[in-house]
């Protein structure tokens, strides 16, 4: 028996999430239907990240055991041809028999994407949410000064996560968050630049596209999005940076921000050791 490892790519936009359900499509699902017509076998898949519906992914994983003798790099383009277009296979290859991408240490880096412009443009509105209020991009990354290192998250996860159901612990440790921006700076009609683009970046403006980049040892349930709507409440004005400490204490999902939409979101990249 062998083990072959995946790292897989898609544009989560039709599906209802990694994890497999009884009703509606997955990504594990298709990606099992894929792997059992090639090899003739029934197939375990086991995920790395189980994405919620809506979320996208360039770099999650899944392993999965075969009798197969297909060598593991040349995996890859086999399944893709048995996969729908919005899910690929980026990279396939032979591990060790007891490698599981959910035991082994790792580190997890999501991109949460927003359109920061009054009107939302139709070409981002699957892979990026819309905020169409103007930001201070200095007191989005002041607050997230509070986020970094060891923390208990409870005020960042869903309630409804398995782990916290089953009393297992909201510890989780955040490496770094960047948050970036690719400055909007059009002309206004006249010619003139647009006097709401911000030239400061305490200054409440609207920046175009901005990614919110969060790296970290594990991420609970919805977690990663409900950090993403709080510092959109902070840049917009609703609370102050240094609130987001007090949320971090108070332990309780009632303190933290809204949970931003799904689509913003992208797992980007997961580095095993």
């Amino acid at each position: 028996m062998r083990r072959i490892k995946l790292t897989v790519a898609y544009d989560g936009t039709n599906y209802n999430g990694w994890q497999v359900q009884p009703n509606g499509s997955t990504i594990e699902g298709k990606l099992t239907e894929a792997v059992s017509a090639l090899t003739g076998e029934t197939i375990q898949l086991i995920g790395a990240s189980r994405t919620d519906a809506g979320v996208h992914a360039l770099g999650n994983v899944a392993v999965f055991d075969t009798m197969s003798q297909i060598p593991g790099e040349k995996f890859a383009l086999a399944i893709n041809q048995r996969l729908p277009e919005d899910i690929r296979i980026m990279k396939s290859c032979e591990c060790p028999a007891d490698w599981h991408p959910r035991k082994v240490k790792s580190t997890k880096t999501y991109e949460y994407r927003v359109y920061n412009e009054r009107i939302e443009n139709p070409m981002q509105r699957l892979y990026a949410h819309h905020c169409h209020f103007a930001l201070s991009l200095g007191d989005m990354r002041a607050a997230a000064e509070y986020l970094i290192g060891e923390h208990d998250f409870t005020s960042f996860a869903n309630p409804a996560s398995q782990v916290l159901k089953e009393g297992g612990s909201a510890v989780r440790e955040i490496y770094d968050i960047t948050i970036l921006v690719e400055h909007s700076r059009r002309p206004a009609c006249g010619g003139m630049p647009e006097p709401e683009a911000a030239e400061e970046e305490h200054q409440r403006g609207y920046y175009g596209m901005i990614t919110i980049k969060i790296s970290g040892s594990g991420f609970l349930y919805n977690m990663v999005r409900i950090i993403a709507g709080t510092l959109l409440g902070v840049g917009s004005g609703l609370y102050e940076p240094s609130k987001v400490r007090e949320m971090l204490e108070g332990r309780n999902r009632q303190l933290a921000g809204p949970t931003a939409e799904a689509k913003g979101l992208t797992l980007v990249k997961l580095e095993c050791s």
